[in-house]
C-alpha cells in the first residue's frame, strides 16, 4: 500500500508540475511588452529582423505550439538562451545551482537541530526554559528575512567581525563560513515556526493517557519519551518541517541579494530587471520542482512513520 501511495504522490507531483509549467510559460503574455520587445532589447528592429526572431523562438506559432516547444525541450534538459548573455540558460543555471542548494542545506539543518531540538525540550519541561524558548522564537518568527540579514551583517560582520558579509568564499570551509551568516537569516523564522509546532506536539502527546498509564507503570521515562510521545508526534513535525524547508527555496532569494551570493535566487531577480525570459523561465521551473519535490519527500516520510497516511486514514 505504500507503494501505491508514492505513485499516488508522484502522479500528483507530475500533474503540479505540468500546471506550474503552463503557468510559469502563460506569464510570459501576462507579463508588460512583447516576447519581441524583450528579445530585441527594446530597440527598434527592421521587418525582416522582427521575423527572423519570430521563427527562431517560434513566436509566429499558436500558444499550444509555443508551449510545447518549449515543455519538449524542457525535458531534455534545454533551457534555451539567455538574451543578455546569449549562453545556455542550463549551463548558467548549473554554476549558480550549488550556491543556492548549499545555503538551502546549511539553514535547513540548522531548522532541524535547533528547531526540533528547542521545541522537544521546551515541550517536556516547563520553567524559565519553555518560557524562554516562546519569547524568542515569537519574536524571530516576526523578522523578515532581510531585516534579519541586516541585521546579522552589522552585528556580527561590522562591528565584530566573526564572518564575512559578501560573497560566496573560495574553499569548501571558506564558504562554510561565508554561508553561515545568510543560513542564519534564511532558517530563522522558520526554525521558530518548526520549534514551536514541535513544542505543541510533544506537549499534546505527552498529556495523553496512554503516556501517563505507562509513566504510573514506572516505565523509564526516556522510553516514553521514544516510544511514546515523540513516535506520535512525529507526524506534525515532519509535516511543518517539510513545508518550511521547502519555503526556503523562495525567500532564499532575498538572502542571497542581502549577502551578494551568486545564486539562482539573485540571478533570478537579475534576469527579471533584464528581462531575460529564458533564465526566468527555467530557473521559476527548476525552483516549483524543487518545492513539490521536497513535500513529496515530506508525504512519503509521514507515510514511513503512519501507515494509516498511506491507506488514506487519519491519525487519531
Amino acid at each position: 500500500m505504500r507503494w501505491r501511495f508514492v505513485a499516488r504522490r508522484l502522479v500528483m507531483l507530475l500533474a503540479s508540475l505540468l500546471v506550474a509549467s503552463f503557468v510559469i510559460f502563460g506569464a510570459l503574455y501576462l507579463a508588460p511588452g512583447t516576447p519581441l520587445a524583450a528579445l530585441s532589447g527594446g530597440q527598434s528592429l527592421p521587418p525582416g529582423s522582427l521575423q527572423v526572431l519570430e521563427q527562431h523562438y517560434h513566436l509566429d506559432e499558436s500558444f499550444p505550439a509555443q508551449y510545447w516547444y518549449w515543455l519538449d525541450n524542457a525535458l531534455h534538459g534545454n533551457l534555451g538562451v539567455s538574451i543578455t548573455l546569449r549562453e545556455n540558460v542550463s549551463t548558467l543555471i548549473a554554476s549558480r545551482i550549488w550556491t543556492t542548494a548549499g545555503l538551502v542545506l546549511y539553514a535547513s539543518l540548522i531548522i532541524v537541530v535547533l528547531g526540533i531540538g528547542l521545541g522537544v525540550v521546551s515541550g517536556l519541561r516547563s520553567g524559565p526554559l519553555d518560557t524562554g524558548v516562546l519569547v524568542v522564537t515569537a519574536v524571530s518568527a516576526a523578522i523578515p528575512a532581510f531585516v534579519a540579514a541586516i541585521a546579522l551583517i552589522m552585528v556580527f560582520a561590522v562591528k565584530l567581525g566573526w564572518f564575512p558579509a559578501l560573497g560566496n568564499g573560495t574553499s569548501f570551509l571558506d564558504n562554510i563560513r561565508h554561508f553561515t551568516l545568510p543560513a542564519i537569516a534564511l532558517a530563522a523564522a522558520s526554525l521558530a515556526i518548526v520549534a514551536r509546532v514541535t513544542r505543541a506536539s510533544v506537549r499534546q502527546e505527552a498529556e495523553r493517557e496512554h503516556v501517563q498509564t505507562a509513566v504510573s507503570r514506572g516505565i523509564p521515562a526516556r522510553q516514553v519519551i521514544q516510544r511514546h510521545i515523540l513516535r506520535n508526534a512525529a507526524i506534525p513535525i515532519t509535516t511543518i518541517t517539510g513545508i518550511t524547508i521547502a519555503s526556503l527555496i523562495a525567500v532564499a532569494a532575498v538572502v542571497e541579494v542581502a549577502f551578494s551570493l551568486n545564486g539562482l535566487g539573485a540571478y533570478l531577480v537579475q534576469a527579471a530587471e533584464t528581462k531575460d525570459i529564458a533564465v526566468v523561465q527555467g530557473i521559476s521551473l527548476l525552483l516549483v520542482t524543487a518545492f513539490v519535490v521536497v513535500n513529496l519527500l515530506a508525504d512519503v516520510i509521514c507515510a514511513v512513520l503512519d501507515p494509516r497516511l498511506a491507506l488514506g486514514d487519519r491519525p487519531r
